[in-house]
């Protein structure tokens, strides 16, 4: 199979997820707390794991490791920036106008998943193993990210199913971005090492600085070891992955 069909096959899966709101339409869920703290600790486990052994590694080995870490913080700074200007994980300002808020909504999403794209193609190009890993960390990231953008669109003011085929939308964003950058990039693979650098800073500051924050706003001991756990379980996935799936 081609590096094009890993890509593509893989952007598909990770757009499909924009319609796992469809769960709360077909099994009448009300309230996602417990189903969100299990995907939400997963995933922080997932996208360190694949940040840390896998994406980094794999950069260092083909790049100057200085330059690696300098485009590490460049990722970091830049989820930043988009974060803040696009509202791209959590549009929870109840104070906005229903079609604005909707909308800004929709538009960091599509930014979000663009870039998902460009990640996904960047891996693929470096090595299979690499795109899988990634994919698989973004997979992990999405499932709540997209549950919540799901709930943010029908607060908004969206039926149910309008905010399924909107989300839907923003999702398919991603196969522009791993074209624009399977087309671009392949005639500079030089560069292909920093971009998959840059996507591992942006893996350690949604873990860091998004997801984890929600896990802790509720201390229990429980709880705390339940995360632990489950974030453990996470880096395991990817561990398994990186030794089992190899070139």
């Amino acid at each position: 199979m081609s590096t094009l069909s890993h890509i593509l096959i893989s952007v598909f899966i990770v757009s499909a997820i924009s319609l796992i709101g469809i769960v709360t339409v077909l099994f009448k869920i009300k309230s996602l707390d417990k189903l969100f703290f299990v995907l939400v600790s997963f995933a922080v486990g997932a996208l360190l794991g694949a940040a840390f052994l896998d994406l980094l590694p794999e950069s260092i080995k083909a790049a100057e490791p200085f330059w690696v870490f300098v485009c590490v913080l460049i990722g970091i700074l830049f989820f930043l920036l988009m974060e803040s200007f696009l509202y791209w994980y959590h549009c929870h300002d109840r104070e906005c106008k229903v079609h604005e808020f909707n909308y800004l909504c929709l538009m960091g999403a599509s930014i979000h998943n663009f870039f998902d794209g460009v990640i996904i193609a960047a891996t693929y190009m470096s090595g299979a193993s690499i795109g899988f890993i990634a994919t698989i960390a973004i997979i992990f990231h999405e499932i709540p990210r997209e549950l919540g953008d799901y709930g943010i669109l029908v607060f908004g003011g969206f039926s149910k199913w309008k905010a399924l085929f909107y989300n839907f939308l923003t999702a398919i964003t991603a196969f522009a971005g791993a074209l624009c950058a399977y087309f671009f990039l392949d005639k500079f693979k030089t560069y292909i090492p920093y971009l998959v650098s840059i996507a591992a800073g942006g893996f350690i500051y949604i873990s860091l600085t998004d997801l984890i924050p929600e896990l802790g706003k509720k201390k229990m001991l429980s709880r705390s070891l339940a995360q632990f756990g489950l974030i453990a379980l996470g880096i395991g996935v990817i561990l398994a992955g990186k030794i089992f799936f190899k070139e």
